[in-house]
């Protein structure tokens, strides 16, 4: 009998190694929070490269990227155009 396993949909962070995680996560908390997407809009990033033949253990196989700190950032797009960059908007 076959089973088919599927990914636990768990943070990807959790799928790094642990140390490397903390450091990410650190380095992800420390950005400007004007220069972050939305959580709505990081979330619908994970989902996406969740879902991606490309990823490996956070990092994006195509690019090279660690998905988590590409998707943060409002500048960031997919490089294959799966979600794309979100314009700065200034308040005046």
């Amino acid at each position: 009998m076959t089973s088919s396993l599927r990914e636990c949909k768990a943070c990807i962070m959790a799928k790094i190694d642990a140390e490397f995680a903390a450091n990410l996560e650190m380095k992800i908390k420390h950005i400007d929070e004007e220069l972050k997407v939305e959580p709505e809009t990081y979330q619908e990033r994970m989902s996406t490269c969740e879902g991606c033949d490309k990823l490996y253990e956070g990092v994006c196989r195509a690019c090279g990227c660690y998905v988590e700190l590409r998707g943060v950032m409002k500048k960031n797009a997919c490089p294959y155009s799966k979600w794309g960059a979100v314009e700065n908007t200034v308040e005046d």
